[in-house]
């Protein structure tokens, strides 16, 4: 082992023989014992402190803790302008937390915790705390630095202080901390969860809604996994985005240009949240596109899909051969059935021609059987009485017949029986032919008696006709018992039965055009210009008089009898009244007539139909004639003056 003679014992034993040196080594670790002196390598271990050979390291790490939090962050390009003139370090911006020893917390810090730290920062770094540090400088100069450097120290650590305890400086100064954007792009399947988990949590900082859910691994469930995308997807953010172009409001020269500064701040501030969101929404879609679970649902989706679409052709398929074989069955059955029909037809054809020729022969049997009877005349029987029997009878009776005929020997006989064949015949006729009588009386009196019913059905007027039209629009169909509240509704006692047959032919009957204008007249409400005359009425004109008012209105209406009288004593025997009393004009149907021309010009429709409405007693062609009449007396007398 080496010598060091540099190193001067601390001290020397009595046994030590020539004063050689003894170095004393252990294998232990050194034992901190607070009453006890150092032995052995602790000895020697201070020793060497006391020469300055090696130093404290408990005080090495007090020191290395102090000069942390007594250590700034160098300028960044995340920081605000805005920021650093409010920090007051020039061009540097301090770092608060590192100020207050919460560094490696940061944004995490409670407002307890802050308090606590600033407190024991605050009191360890506070200026009459630091008077030792100036007695150690020699100079004034260097005492006066020293004493600088302390104040605007301890002011650091208060500004720091003024800005984490306040929410609304704190969310701007912890937006301006320095951050990773950084949005992952690709990677491997199986490292899905270690690239994008990372960078959910460390965005899931400016969530407004905390806690922010986890991205989970590849067991999560489907349920989960959607929530987690919908909050990503509906994200809001309370970062705020102050910016290095930002105008300071503490600048502004009027409120005008405050108001303008402000304005224009919130424009960059709106761009920036845009840009972040973009950012967000990014990595959401990012991860949502390359998200294992997420593509194994849709694997899954997408094939129960095409399992669905195969499964739908294939039924289309089946019911496709399900229709093919119905419809081959269904002709097989239709062949079939035409086969047995065109076979039975073809045996019902030999059948009836093989009647017919046993009806042939049995015709030609019974007329060689009467043949010696007509050669004889017996019993007045002649060839049409025989064949009348042959094409009447039918095979059965046509056999009996000539089998009681050849049983009969005698000729005479059998011309008895073929009578009677004859007169039995007579008989069914005879019936049928009642019968058929009998059946017509009886279908006659039937659809006389319909007939009468149908006389007796009590027509309908215009006002029923009206009533059931509204009352079909009221009740429309689907009202429950429509019928019987319609028949309610017109209010007449019109049966059920007679309101549906109204609905098939009174209602679907074309109104007359002839008479539309006398229903127009009806329907017309009376206006300003409708003319009454007080002085006459239609009755009047025919004979009966009214008294009036004034000795004027009584002359009026005396002329106007008499010459009514007279036109009645002139009319003909057959009750047509002449031309001359057609042509008579009274003073009150002149004066109507001129009222009515006043009332309706000429630009007026149906005027004439209108004018001789309001004249009473006068026809159209009348009002025409008298006007024409009139116009020429006019031009006369205007000629004459």
């Amino acid at each position: 082992m080496a010598v060091y003679t540099k190193f001067r014992l601390i001290a020397y034993s009595q046994e030590i023989v020539d004063g050689q040196p003894i170095f004393v080594s252990s294998n232990c670790l050194p034992i901190k014992a607070l009453k006890y002196e150092p032995a052995g390598h602790s000895f020697h271990s201070a020793a060497l402190k006391l020469l300055g050979v090696q130093e404290d390291k408990n005080d090495a790490d007090d020191k290395k803790v102090a000069d942390d939090k007594e250590q700034t962050y160098l300028p960044s390009d995340s920081y605000s302008s805005k920021s650093k003139k409010k920090s007051g370090t020039g061009d540097k911006q301090q770092d608060h937390y590192a100020l207050l020893g919460l560094g490696h917390l940061r944004y995490l810090a409670t407002e307890d915790q802050i308090r606590k730290s600033y407190r024991e920062t605050a009191l360890r770094f506070h200026p009459d705390k630091q008077a030792a540090l100036l007695l150690a400088e020699e100079t004034e100069a260097a005492k006066q630095a020293k004493k600088d450097e302390i104040e605007s120290h301890f002011k650091a650590i208060q500004e720091a202080y003024e800005v984490l305890i306040d929410p609304v400086k704190r969310r701007i100064y912890d937006s301006t901390d320095e951050f990773d954007d950084e949005i992952p792009t690709d990677c491997a399947p199986q490292d899905f969860f270690k690239v994008f988990g990372p960078a959910f949590m460390r965005n899931g900082r400016w969530s407004v809604n905390q806690p922010i859910p986890s991205l989970g691994d590849d067991n999560t469930s489907l349920k989960d996994v959607d929530n987690f995308y919908n909050f990503w997807y509906s994200f809001k953010s309370w970062r705020e985005f102050p910016h290095a172009d930002e105008f300071d409001l503490e600048q502004a020269e009027s409120r005008d240009h405050k108001r303008w500064m402000e304005r224009q701040n919130a424009k960059l501030t709106e761009k920036a949240r845009k840009e972040d969101y973009a950012r967000i929404r990014t990595l959401v879609d990012n991860a949502y596109k390359r998200d294992p679970r997420i593509l194994r649902r849709k694997e899954e989706e997408k094939a129960e899909k095409q399992r669905k679409k195969e499964a739908k052709i294939l039924a289309k398929k089946l019911q496709e051969e399900e229709a093919a074989r119905i419809a081959e069955e269904e002709r097989q059955r239709k062949v079939e059935e035409e086969r047995q029909a065109a076979e039975a037809a073809l045996q019902q054809k030999k059948v009836k021609e093989k009647e017919k020729k046993l009806l042939r022969k049995e015709r030609a049997r019974l007329r060689t059987l009467s043949g010696p009877i007509l050669s004889q005349h017996l019993l007045d029987i002649s060839d049409d009485d025989v064949e009348r029997l042959c094409m009447s009878l039918d095979i059965e009776k046509l056999r009996s017949l000539c089998e009681n005929m050849e049983g009969r020997q005698v000729l005479l006989e059998q011309a008895k029986v073929l009578r009677d064949a004859l007169s039995s015949k007579k008989e069914v006729v005879d019936e049928k032919t009642n019968q058929q009588n009998a059946n017509g009386s009886i279908k006659a009196n039937g659809s006389a008696s319909q007939s009468n019913i149908e006389k007796k059905e009590k027509p309908w007027n215009k006002e029923e006709i009206e009533l059931l039209r509204k009352g079909m629009q009221k009740f429309p169909k689907g009202t429950s018992r429509r019928w019987e509240v319609i028949s309610e509704y017109i209010g007449t006692g019109r049966s059920v039965e007679e309101i549906m047959k109204a609905t098939k032919t009174v209602l679907l009957q074309k109104p007359d055009s002839s008479k539309a204008f006398d229903t127009f007249l009806e329907k017309r409400k009376p206006g300003a210009q409708s003319i009454e005359s007080p002085l006459t009425t239609r009755e009047e004109l025919e004979g009966v008089s009214t008294p009036a008012s004034s000795t004027t209105n009584n002359n009026n209406v005396e002329d106007s009898h008499s010459k009514s009288t007279d036109n009645q004593n002139s009319t003909s025997a057959n009750g047509v009244p002449s031309s001359s009393e057609q042509d008579v004009w009274s003073a009150v149907q002149e004066r109507a007539l001129v009222q009515a021309l006043k009332a309706f010009p000429k630009e007026t429709s149906q005027r004439w139909e209108r004018v001789s409405a309001a004249v009473p007693g006068k026809t159209v062609n009348q009002c025409k004639k008298k006007f024409a009449m009139m116009k020429e007396s006019f031009r006369n007398k205007k000629t004459a003056v």
